[in-house]
Parts: structure tokens; C-alpha cells; sequence
């Protein structure tokens, strides 16, 4: 029997966007491998880790800077809400971390209100 199937008819699920099981991203960690750039968003349930699509020779501050366009557009796009990214002095070389906080003009979501 198909899974798809119930009662000889097909079982359709509503379409509605629902919050990203992620979280909302609360800090980035940006650094150069020899590979390229390289990413860890933290967010309230866990970390996305990933690249970004720059080469390696670009500049650290457009490193940072698409980094954190990256993530204010993932805040809009999957939780509806306004981030602003503080980037802090490095600790090492061509490594860099990232404070991510609710913009001033934007209230935290609600756990369990859905977008």
C-alpha cells in the first residue's frame, strides 16, 4: 500500500508556513580555511554550519559582510523578524564571532506563533 494513501484517497496536508525548527539565530562564527570561508550560525536549538560563496582571497570585511546578509535574511525570510549583527575584535587570524540581536524596532516572536 502506497504511504501516501489513506482510505483509497490521497492525504493532502494544508500548506501554511510554519517557523523554521532551527531557531532564530543568535551568533555567528566566520572563518578562512584554505577551501574558503566557512560559517556556524548558533541559533536556540543547535548550529548551521556551512560556506559562504566568495572566494578565499576576498577581503575579511566582505567576508563578514555577506556572512551577516546571510543571516538578517534568514531571520526575515524563515522567522519574520529583524536581526542586526555586532561582529567583535578577533581573538586569531582569519577568524571572526558575531553577536546576533532582535533589530530596535522588532519584538522577539512569540514560541509558539507561527509566520
Amino acid at each position: 500500500m502506497n504511504s501516501t494513501m489513506l482510505d483509497s484517497g490521497m492525504v493532502r496536508r494544508k500548506k501554511e508556513k510554519k517557523r523554521s525548527a532551527w531557531g532564530v539565530p543568535k551568533g555567528i562564527f566566520l572563518f578562512a580555511t584554505p577551501e574558503g570561508w566557512r560559517t556556524s550560525v548558533l541559533t536556540e536549538s543547535g548550529n548551521l554550519c556551512g560556506r559562504l560563496d566568495m572566494p578565499i582571497n576576498t577581503d575579511p570585511q566582505d567576508a563578514r559582510a555577506a556572512a551577516a546578509v546571510m543571516v538578517t535574511e534568514l531571520a526575515r525570510d524563515f522567522h519574520d523578524t529583524d536581526v542586526e549583527v555586532s561582529w567583535d575584535p578577533p581573538q586569531e587570524p582569519w577568524s571572526w564571532t558575531a553577536r546576533v540581536t532582535f533589530a530596535a524596532n522588532d519584538e522577539p516572536p512569540l514560541p509558539d506563533a507561527e509566520g
